[in-house]
């Protein structure tokens, strides 16, 4: 496992340029032909991971595979996203990371319930897994 450089929500502008470690858990996985888009999250934010095949293949070979909340260790550089890819929403929507190696910490079990869509399941439903409920935002 590599050691963080920084959290997720800690990175910005300032830091364009720079090569990062990042350790957390996948929360949404979002391909686009040969692209993938991954926002990855601790406890302090969320960042915008981006796998694609000319920068590394084995790194995108592994990012297909991601499922929500699996755990990953990712090393890339530091770029600032298109004007039309920036998301105001988040607190690091400037920029992204380009990979250029991945690492499944932990893998997840499949899970009983979608965790993003709190609508999907019950309550009493959400209760009986509720360490899954307190993930939720």
């Amino acid at each position: 496992m590599n050691k963080s450089t920084h959290t997720c929500g800690e990175l910005n502008t300032k830091q364009v340029g720079k090569t990062v470690c990042l350790n957390g858990w996948v929360n949404t996985v979002r391909l686009h032909g040969q692209v993938i888009f991954v926002d990855i999250r601790d406890r302090y934010g969320k960042t915008q991971l981006v796998f694609n095949t000319e920068n590394n293949k084995s790194a995108f070979d592994i990012a297909k595979k991601l499922s929500i909340e699996d755990v990953i260790s990712a090393s890339g550089d530091i770029r600032l996203r298109d004007q039309e890819a920036v998301n105001p929403t988040m607190g690091t929507g400037e920029i992204e990371v380009i990979v250029n190696s991945i690492e499944i910490l932990n893998e997840t079990a499949p899970l009983p319930f979608v965790i993003t869509d709190r609508e999907s399941a019950s309550e009493d439903f959400r209760l009986k897994y509720r360490y899954l409920e307190l993930r939720t935002d």
